[in-house]
């Protein structure tokens, strides 16, 4: 019997930097078309892709290597100071996992988190098909994990089940609740979600030395990086 194909790799042409608007960026994709790649996800974010919509990519841009991939190995993780109390602060919300897809309230609070958070962000237009290709897609294990507090939608953080881990892919929030500390409070449900599954990781995407909005990552301890060729531990005090 024949060795199946293995996954095709394709580049993408040079596009700005979502980072660094002065930069030019690209992406390694794994082939959107080949009906195995919901098999082979799990690997993929063991290799450091991750997932927006229906394809699996991770930068793969000249001279430049920032995005550095991260992961929460969760049974190890203990909360700061900063995300007990944040915790302490959201006493009244409860969470709920539930199946991805589009609804009304949803889509109504992913449009007041764009317009709030990310104006002039490139998705000022999206509507309620593009919510659903780059939310939901076609191939994915994907889950909402719903917060509420007197049964108001405060945030949704959409999220990937793999075989031993979760994949945080994308959280938007009331923009008018941002003394909540929602994306915190968030990324510390996914976690107690993967403890109470027995899953060994929670993925986190890129962690990007001295970019402001992305180095709250590496407050989340312990932390791992995928340097190319395996996972090791990032410190607290890595170059921010």
């Amino acid at each position: 019997m024949a060795e199946p194909a293995p996954l095709r790799l394709f580049h993408t042409a040079e596009h700005p930097c979502g980072y660094w608007p002065e930069r030019a960026a690209r992406d390694l994709v794994l082939d959107p078309g080949d009906p195995r790649l919901a098999e082979a996800y799990a690997r993929a974010l063991s290799w450091g892709f991750r997932r927006s919509g229906d394809l699996v990519y991770r930068p793969h841009c000249h001279g430049c290597r920032a995005c550095v991939p991260v992961r929460i190995p969760v049974q190890a993780f203990v909360p700061d100071r900063s995300q007990r109390r944040c915790l302490a602060r959201n006493a009244d919300v409860q969470a709920r996992i539930l199946p991805a897809g589009e609804s009304s309230e949803r889509f109504e609070l992913y449009r007041r988190y764009l317009t709030g958070r990310h104006p002039g962000g490139g998705m000022d237009d999206h509507g309620k098909a593009e919510f659903a290709q780059f939310l939901v897609g076609s191939w994915s294990q994907g889950r909402f994990l719903e917060l509420r507090a007197g049964g108001q939608l405060l945030a949704v953080a959409v999220t990937d089940l793999v075989d031993d881990a979760l994949s945080a892919v994308y959280t938007f929030y009331d923009p008018e609740q941002s003394a909540r500390g929602l994306g915190t409070l968030a990324i510390l449900h996914q976690i107690d979600w993967a403890r109470r599954d027995g899953r060994r990781h929670l993925y986190l995407g890129y962690w990007i030395p001295g970019h402001r909005k992305m180095d709250y990552k590496r407050r989340y301890q312990p932390l791992e990086q995928f340097d190319g060729r395996t996972w090791r531990p990032l410190p607290p005090d890595a170059s921010a």
